[in-house]
């Protein structure tokens, strides 16, 4: 996903994708130390996508409108 598609994501579409990558993150760490990942640059690219949703998620948090 772009930075654009995820900054006009709403705050449970966010979290939801954070929740969703988060466990393909997991999946992914233990396929690279079983040995069967296709790219291994897929894991940074992960998890920088998750940072940026960590980010938006904390921001929605600051600005109020995590309960909306």
């Amino acid at each position: 996903m772009k930075k654009k598609e995820i900054k006009a994501l709403s705050y449970p579409e966010l979290v939801s994708r954070q929740k969703e990558l988060t466990k393909k993150y997991m999946d992914l760490r233990f396929q690279l130390v079983v040995g069967h990942v296709d790219n291994p640059l897929q894991k940074r690219l992960m998890r920088r996508e998750i940072a940026t949703l960590n980010t938006l998620v904390r921001q929605h948090e600051i600005a109020g409108q995590a309960n909306k």
